[in-house]
């Protein structure tokens, strides 16, 4: 791949033992380790940042003005987005798939403090926020900017580019390729970055939090894009998503998500947020005790997102936390 990165996040990012937290759920010591992506430090840090890289490397070889992309409300790749836009001198327009609040909190918060141009397009799904994306681009076009569009999440063969270097980077602090690593699963692309650079999938599980409804299809092609931009080979056996950890919706609160975020509170001092890692959390949970895991160890991907804590919707959800 001739694309040369960017320097937007912190990185490598720690890769740190959970042993205690291994502990509260019968695993061995030595077994469970956490790959801190929220760490990466762009705007308070996650792991779209390793994605921005190569997409905003791409956007500046094409002569873009404005970086457009778009999400739901609590976006933590909405956020990030308008925080590379900042670093770089450029424009960005976010296209939000929801009405504007009357009071923001969390995400909304920190958007408004880098001050996109937004877009508040109503409540819309996945393709249909595509759709609007791509047609506040054709708009921009009029207008005589140059707008390069991102899909929701950074969710292309270029972005994953980032997550073959998180594998790389994982098998280095290890000194092995994990037997299992476990992200959240929003719109495929960490997953399918992950898949490209261990080069198999059974030793990927992505943990559906309900964004994207055809995970099972996008992973793999994505995997195998990204695995070829970057001359590698193509991942070998099937695609592993978890679908039954993100409640009634995308964002719905859940009591195994609660019971993670205790978890991992209590026994590491991690912070994982409502909507993505702690569904993912949630999956680590049941597998660790139906006795589903492989052996050898196992990475857990913490992808960032703790802003969505301190919004409306979850702040009477985590005050009823176990012990809280």
């Amino acid at each position: 791949m001739a694309l040369e990165p960017l320097s937007l996040a912190h990185l490598p990012t720690p890769l740190e033992a959970a042993d205690r937290l291994g502990a509260a759920l019968g695993l061995p010591a030595g077994q469970l380790f956490v790959k801190r992506d929220d760490c990466t430090g762009l705007a308070g840090g996650g792991n779209k940042a390793r994605k921005l890289n190569y997409l905003c490397a791409d956007a500046l070889a094409q002569g873009a003005d404005v970086l457009v992309t778009g999400g739901g409300r609590q976006s933590n790749h909405v956020r990030m987005t308008i925080a590379a836009a900042n670093r770089l001198g450029l424009r960005a327009t976010v296209v939000m798939s929801s009405n504007e609040p009357k009071q923001p909190s969390g995400n909304v918060v920190l958007d408004h403090v880098l001050a996109p141009d937004f877009v508040w397009a109503g409540p819309l799904k996945y393709y249909p926020l595509e759709e609007r994306i791509a047609a506040v681009c054709d708009e921009l076009r009029a207008e005589g900017r140059s707008p390069y569009q991102i899909p929701i999440g950074g969710a292309t063969p270029i972005g994953a580019l980032g997550y073959i270097d998180a594998a790389d980077e994982i098998v280095g602090q290890l000194g092995a390729i994990p037997t299992l690593t476990i992200t959240a699963n929003g719109s495929g692309g960490t997953h399918a970055g992950l898949v490209a650079g261990f080069g198999d999938h059974a030793r990927v599980l992505g943990v559906d939090v309900g964004t994207r409804p055809d995970l099972d299809e996008v992973v793999p092609r994505e995997a195998s894009a990204s695995a070829a931009l970057a001359g590698r080979a193509d991942p070998v056996g099937h695609v592993q998503v978890d679908h039954d950890h993100f409640g009634a919706d995308y964002g719905a609160p859940t009591d195994a998500a609660r019971e993670a975020l205790h978890l991992f509170a209590t026994t590491e001092g991690l912070l994982l947020d409502p909507v993505y890692t702690g569904k993912a959390g949630a999956a680590l949970v049941t597998y660790a005790r139906g006795g589903r895991l492989p052996d050898g160890p196992v990475v857990f991907v913490h992808t960032g997102g703790v802003p969505a804590l301190f919004t409306n919707t979850f702040a009477d959800w985590v005050t009823h936390l176990p012990n809280g």
